[in-house]
């Protein structure tokens, strides 16, 4: 056993307290009006903060292999909260989404949670099927048959950009297993099917798919966040208008403490404050990488591996939607956007991954 990596440790530790600084900026405004406090989402915030420290240094000193063991209980756990929250009166809907379990003011997102869940029993299913990983009947399609089950339980809620994080992730690790390559092929195609399935099921998504191309199309609809997202981050320059100084954030971009936080930073700080955010995410990730890469263990290879994609992945579908490479897909950024399952959760992956880094 050896000392945790303080430098992941200490990167994690600024980057969240950096997030509790600018949802403060970005919500002030919004929280002061609707709220008449425009402390209302920070304080929330800065309790999972706290909850959040401490959750990861206790996951930090927990042997990872007890994840090992426990890998069919958790996965249970995760499936079956995932059940109960599409049942009326248990799950709570916000933003047209039956997502939530409402416990006092605050709001519990177990596809968040199914996240983890899913990253450990895909990683022990891989450790203990390495040979069986080249044959696709055999070793890849019960594990993507499994992954589709959660992947149909939450787009029944419906939240397409937590469902995508977490299948993208799962692909990849399945990927780094040794499975051939043709597979992937035939996957991206069938998945191509099932996109074009989804928005015919679901309109909506192809009005996204429209204002993405063209935002002009409906400016005050489907096209609004990402033209106000847009107008936030243009005014930006190098160095930014300065700390709290945000125009969009006075009720133009819809609750810009949430998905289009980035946007903020951008107009505040400008391309020196995107360039040390995104650097301090890709600092987090390689370190990640690297303790997975150290690992002899398979199971903890994996884990540190499926883990840190995890959070980049979802990163980068962020950073993607605010600046307009793709639809809006309502994908919160790691440790920075507002939200106490998402803080949860990616404060808990690094405590994991702290963990096998003592190995």
């Amino acid at each position: 056993m050896k000392k945790i990596d303080y430098k992941l440790f200490i990167a994690v530790l600024l980057i969240a307290t950096f997030g509790i600084i600018m949802i403060y900026s970005a919500s002030s405004i919004w929280a002061e009006y609707k709220f008449q406090d425009p402390f209302k989402f920070i304080k929330a915030q800065g309790m999972f903060f706290i909850v959040g420290i401490f959750l990861m240094y206790f996951l930090s000193k927990v042997d990872y292999h007890l994840y090992y063991k426990k890998a069919n209980l958790i996965l249970f756990g995760c499936f079956l909260l995932l059940l109960l929250v599409l049942i009326p009166g248990i799950g709570t809907i916000r933003n047209g989404s039956r997502s939530w379990f409402g416990i006092g003011g605050f709001g519990i997102q177990p596809s968040e949670f199914a996240k983890i869940g899913l990253i450990i029993y895909v990683a022990k299913y891989l450790s203990n099927n390495k040979k069986n990983m080249r044959d696709i009947k055999q070793g890849v399609l019960p594990i993507m048959s499994l992954i589709l089950v959660f992947f149909g339980l939450i787009m029944l809620e419906p939240d397409f950009g937590t469902a995508m994080v977490i299948v993208l992730t799962l692909v990849v690790m399945i990927f780094i297993s040794g499975v051939k390559m043709s597979f992937f092929i035939k996957l991206l195609m069938v998945g191509l099917i099932g996109i074009v399935g989804l928005i015919i099921v679901a309109p909506y998504r192809m009005a996204r798919i429209v204002s993405f191309l063209n935002p002009w199309t409906d400016p005050l609809g489907s096209g609004f966040q990402i033209i106000q997202s847009l107008y936030a981050i243009g005014p930006g320059g190098l160095l930014g208008q300065g700390f709290l100084n945000s125009r969009q954030k006075h009720f133009y971009l819809p609750e810009p403490q949430t998905d289009f936080i980035f946007s903020i930073i951008s107009e505040e700080f400008g391309f020196l404050g995107v360039l040390i955010v995104t650097s301090v995410f890709f600092f987090i990730f390689f370190r990640s990488l690297k303790i997975s890469l150290k690992q002899n263990d398979l199971f903890g290879k994996y884990l540190a591996f499926g883990l840190s994609f995890g959070i980049i992945i979802q990163a980068l579908l962020n950073l993607m939607v605010v600046v307009g490479i793709i639809p809006v897909t309502g994908v919160t950024l790691p440790f920075l956007s507002y939200g106490g399952s998402s803080l949860l959760v990616s404060m808990a992956s690094v405590g994991i991954i702290l963990s096998i880094s003592r190995k």
